[in-house]
C-alpha cells in the first residue's frame, strides 16, 4: 500500500460516518471492558472482555484515550518488550536502546520518569526508569492483556505517570477458578531476524475456594540482522579497538544478543464477595548493549528481580461501601553492568557498575455506594497509596552513578463520577502526595568532583482533573478533560554524579530541582459500534519546570573531569525549563464488504507530537510524525493483514542531537484460530497458529527517540512463526 493511499484513507475516513450508519446491518461487537483506568468500577466488571479477532478495540466509556492490546493481538505481535509491543501504536513508541531486550514505552514524547509501568496494579519497580539501557521486568510473553492509560485516571497511580500508565494483566494472582478445575496454555514462537526462540507454559487449577497458578517462560536471541552497517561514524580503531569496522560487518547489529527467563507461582482464596491472593515472581535477563563504545567494551547487563505481589477485593462490605480493594508489592532488584576495564585486555572483564533497587508499594481503595444527588448519581472512590525505595549504584572503577539514597511517599486521592444521564457523565478527581528523599548531592567543576553533601529534599505535589463524556448521534462519543499535575523529581535527577557506561554518559544531577508542573487539555471523538470504528484525539500540555537530561557537548572521564575532548563519556546535566507539548492521534478500521466467508476492510492511523521549550528550541528525543494504513480480511477462524507505516524525517531536534531520516515499515500477518465451543475434560479448547513479518522492505529504521540511534538500527526484514495451544 503506497503512502499516497495511506494519506487518502486518513483524509476520507472521517467523512464516511453518515454513509456507514445507513449501511446494511451493523457488525455486532462485544463490549471492551477496560480493567485498569477507572477506579469507579462496579463489582464484576474487572474481568476484561474478548474482542473479535483483529477488531480495533475502541474504548468509549473513559475520559481519555485508552489503548488496549487484547490477548490474541499479544500472541500475534510477539514483541519481546513492552516498547517493542507498542512501538507502532498511535501516540506510542519505544526507547529501543537495545531492541528485543531493553525498550520502554514512550507516550506522546514522554518516558522514564513520566510513564509508569506496572503489573496487576503494582509498579514494575526495576531500574528501567533509571537508565534507558535497563530492561523492564515485565515480559509480554506471559501477559493476557495490556492497557495504556492516559489522562485523569493516571492520578490513581501517582504523579510519576504524567505521560501515562502501561498496565499488564495476567493470572498470576487468580481471581476465578477454572471451570474444568484445571487449564493449561502453551505459547511459543521462532523469529528469523535474530534466530530467536521463545516459549511459555501457563497452568491454572482450583477447587472449592482455592485457585493456584504457575507459569514459566524463556526467550533467546542472537545478534539480529540489519540492512546495512549500523554505525554512521566509523569507530576509530585506536580508541575502540574491538568495535566492528565496515570491512568486518557480517550483516548483523553487533552486540545485540539476549537471553531472558522467569516464572511465577501464586494462589488465591476466592469467596462469593471477593478474593485474596499472593504471587511470587522471578525475572532475569542477560543481554548485550549495542553501539560502538559498548561493543568495544563488551558491555552487557546481567539482571535479576524477585517480586512478591498481593491483591484482594471485598465486595459490598457495608451499605455505604460497594467494595474495598488493595494491592501490595515487595521488590528486590539487582543488575550488574559487565564489561572490559581495559579494551586491549580481554582478561579485565568484570563488573563496571551495579544497580540495586529494594522497593515496597501498597494501595488501598474504597468504592462508595452510588448516591442520588437528584441531578446526578454520584459514585466516589477514595484511596491511599504509599511506598518506600532504597537505591544504590556502586562501581569498582571509582565513584558510582550515585551514593545510597532512599525515598518515601504517601498519597491520598479521590475520584467523583457524576452520571447525569445514560448519555452524559463527568468526573472530578484530585490527589495530594508527600515525597521525602534522602541522599548525597554531588558538585563538580571542570576538574571533577569537589563536594558531596547530604541533602533531604521534600516535596508536596498536588494534582486535579475534570472530565466530561457525552454520547452523540451516529454512535459517536465525545470527551474533554483538563488536568493539572505536579511531579516531584526522582532520585536519579537529584543525586546522579557519575559515569554510566552503557549509555556512554557522565550524568550530573541537581539536588535543587523543583517540582515539575503540567497543565493539560485533551479532546476526543470515538466510535466503537458498526462497520466503521475510529478514535481521534488532540491534546496540549504546558510544562512549568520540565526536567530533562541536557547534553552539553563536553565529554568527561570516569572521575568527572569534563571539557572538550576530556574523555569518552558525554556530559549530561539534569536541567529544568518550561516546555509545550501538543499533538494529535487518529486510528480507524472500516469493514468495507463481505468477501467469501469473511469480511474485507481497510484501516489507517496517524500521530504527531511537537515539543518545544519556551525559547523556541526543541525538546530532545521526540518521535516523528507517522502515517499508516493497510487492508485486512477475517472470518470466524482466519485473520490476515498487510499494513504500511511511514515515519517522516525528524528534523526538529535539540542541541547536540542529529536529525533522523524517515522510513517505511511494511508488516504482514496471517493466523488461524480453532476453538471448541464446549470442550470435554480431556479435549483441547483452542489452537492458534500464524506467521507475521516486520520491516519487509528491509529498510534502515532509526528511532529518533533512542539515545544511540546513530549506532543502532532496528531489526531488518524478518518473519516470526508462532503457536498457542489451550487446554
Amino acid at each position: 500500500m503506497s503512502v499516497r493511499l495511506s494519506r487518502l484513507c486518513a483524509a476520507v475516513s472521517p467523512f464516511v460516518l453518515v454513509a456507514m450508519s445507513a449501511q446494511a446491518q451493523d457488525v455486532v461487537l462485544p463490549e471492551v471492558v477496560v480493567s485498569a483506568p477507572s477506579p469507579i468500577q462496579r463489582p464484576g466488571t474487572a474481568t476484561p472482555g474478548d474482542t473479535l479477532q483483529g477488531t480495533l478495540p475502541v474504548v468509549t466509556d473513559q475520559f481519555a484515550t485508552v489503548t488496549v492490546i487484547p490477548n490474541e493481538q499479544l500472541r500475534r505481535n510477539g514483541g519481546a518488550t513492552l516498547g517493542d509491543l507498542l512501538f507502532d501504536k498511535p501516540g506510542i513508541t519505544g526507547s529501543s536502546f537495545a531492541p528485543g531486550a531493553s525498550s520502554r514505552p514512550i507516550i506522546r514524547g514522554l518516558d522514564v520518569n513520566r510513564v509508569r509501568i506496572q503489573e496487576n496494579g503494582i509498579g514494575a519497580n526495576g531500574a528501567s526508569d533509571l537508565g534507558e539501557d535497563h530492561f523492564v521486568p515485565v515480559d509480554p510473553l506471559t501477559a493476557d492483556r495490556v492497557e495504556v492509560i492516559r489522562g485523569p485516571a493516571t492520578l490513581r497511580y501517582g504523579s510519576q505517570a504524567i505521560g501515562g500508565v502501561v498496565e499488564t494483566f495476567n493470572n498470576r494472582i487468580p481471581t476465578t477458578i477454572p471451570w474444568r478445575g484445571f487449564s493449561a496454555e502453551f505459547r511459543g514462537g521462532m523469529s528469523s531476524a535474530d534466530k530467536g526462540y521463545d516459549g511459555a507454559t501457563l497452568l491454572d487449577a482450583g477447587a472449592g475456594n482455592f485457585a493456584v497458578h504457575a507459569d514459566a517462560f524463556g526467550r533467546t536471541t542472537q545478534d539480529y540482522r540489519v540492512p546495512h552497517y549500523p554505525y554512521l561514524t566509523t569507530p576509530d580503531a585506536a580508541d575502540l579497538p574491538n568495535a566492528t569496522q565496515p570491512g568486518a560487518f557480517n550483516g548483523r547489529q553487533p552486540s545485540s544478543a539476549s537471553l531472558s527467563r522467569g516464572g511465577s507461582v501464586g494462589g488465591s482464596y476466592i469467596f462469593n464477595e471477593g478474593y485474596l491472593g499472593l504471587a511470587v515472581i522471578q525475572n532475569s535477563a542477560t543481554y548485550h548493549i549495542p553501539g560502538a563504545e559498548p561493543e568495544s567494551n563488551n558491555t552487557r547487563i546481567d539482571a535479576r528481580q524477585t517480586k512478591v505481589l498481593t491483591k484482594g477485593e471485598w465486595r459490598a462490605p457495608t451499605e455505604a461501601i460497594d467494595a474495598l480493594r488493595f494491592w501490595g508489592g515487595f521488590t528486590d532488584y539487582k543488575h550488574n553492568e559487565l564489561g572490559l576495564a581495559d579494551q586491549s585486555d580481554l582478561t579485565s572483564d568484570g563488573v563496571r557498575q551495579t544497580f540495586t533497587n529494594k522497593e515496597q508499594e501498597g494501595r488501598i481503595e474504597a468504592q462508595l455506594a452510588p448516591f442520588n444527588l437528584r441531578f446526578a448519581a454520584l459514585t466516589t472512590a477514595i484511596g491511599i497509596q504509599g511506598g518506600y525505595q532504597k537505591l544504590d549504584a556502586p562501581s569498582p572503577d571509582g565513584i558510582g552513578l550515585w551514593d545510597p539514597n532512599n525515598n518515601s511517599r504517601i498519597a491520598g486521592y479521590m475520584f467523583n463520577e457524576f452520571k447525569f444521564s445514560q448519555s452524559t457523565k463527568a468526573q472530578i478527581a484530585g490527589r495530594v502526595e508527600q515525597v521525602n528523599l534522602s541522599g548525597i548531592g554531588r558538585e563538580f567543576d571542570a576538574g571533577g568532583l569537589i563536594a558531596s553533601t547530604a541533602v533531604s529534599p521534600r516535596y508536596t505535589p498536588k494534582s486535579a482533573s475534570i472530565g466530561l463524556i457525552q454520547d452523540l448521534p451516529l454512535d459517536l462519543v465525545g470527551s474533554i478533560t483538563a488536568q493539572y499535575v505536579e511531579r516531584a523529581p526522582k532520585p536519579a535527577e537529584l543525586f546522579s554524579g557519575g559515569g554510566h557506561d552503557a549509555t556512554v554518559t557522565f550524568d550530573k544531577g541537581n539536588p535543587n530541582l523543583g517540582i515539575e508542573a503540567a497543565q493539560s487539555l485533551e479532546v476526543g471523538l470515538r466510535r466503537a459500534k458498526g462497520p466503521f470504528r475510529f478514535e481521534a484525539t488532540a491534546y496540549v500540555t504546558k510544562f512549568k519546570g520540565f526536567i530533562y537530561r541536557r547534553l552539553t557537548g563536553n565529554t568527561c572521564d570516569d572521575a568527572g573531569v569534563c571539557g572538550a575532548g576530556a574523555g569518552e563519556l558525554n556530559e549530561a546535566i539534569y536541567s529544568q525549563a518550561d516546555a509545550l507539548f501538543r499533538g494529535a492521534e487518529f486510528q480507524s478500521q472500516w469493514d468495507i464488504a463481505p468477501l467469501g466467508s469473511g469480511v474485507f476492510g481497510i484501516e489507517n492511523q496517524f500521530d504527531v507530537v511537537r515539543a518545544t521549550f519556551s525559547d523556541g528550541s526543541n525538546v530532545p528525543r521526540i518521535p516523528p510524525v507517522r502515517l499508516g494504513g493497510g487492508v485486512y480480511w477475517r472470518d470466524a477462524n482466519w485473520f490476515a493483514r498487510v499494513k504500511l507505516l511511514h515515519a517522516f524525517a525528524q528534523n526538529n531536534v535539540a542541541a547536540m542531537e542529529t536529525t533522523t531520516p524517515g522510513y517505511e515499515d511494511l508488516r504482514a500477518e496471517v493466523s488461524y484460530t480453532w476453538k471448541r465451543d464446549k470442550p470435554a475434560l480431556d479435549e483441547l479448547s483452542e489452537v492458534t497458529v500464524g506467521i507475521n513479518g516486520t520491516n519487509l522492505l528491509n529498510q534502515d529504521i532509526r528511532n529518533s527517540a533512542a539515545y544511540n540511534k546513530d549506532e543502532v538500527l532496528m531489526p531488518g526484514a524478518g518473519v516470526r512463526v508462532f503457536a498457542t495451544v489451550k487446554y
